[in-house]
């Protein structure tokens, strides 16, 4: 299984798209800023995951919630979420 993930950074409160095979080590290294990319954006919060049978799926689903659809797809999602 892969897995696409969506982190939601405290210090920004912006969103951060992944994917990986191994979710908790993943999001282990993103809290623990061994991932460039959100090094200076902790603390961050896993809000949404969506599994996926290989990898080719899961690459394709995280480059569409990149997209602005794929954005507005997220925060309609969690739309309680988000409104609090």
């Amino acid at each position: 299984m892969y897995y696409v993930y969506v982190l939601e950074s405290k210090k920004d409160n912006k969103f951060y798209m992944g994917f990986t095979k191994n979710l908790k080590l993943r999001f282990e290294q993103h809290q623990n800023k061994q991932v460039e990319s959100t090094k200076n954006r902790t603390p961050l919060k896993l809000i949404y995951y969506e599994s996926c049978l290989n990898q080719k799926d899961a690459t394709k689903r995280e480059k569409y919630l990149k997209t602005t659809y794929g954005n507005k797809y997220i925060k309609n999602r969690l739309k309680s979420y988000l409104i609090g």
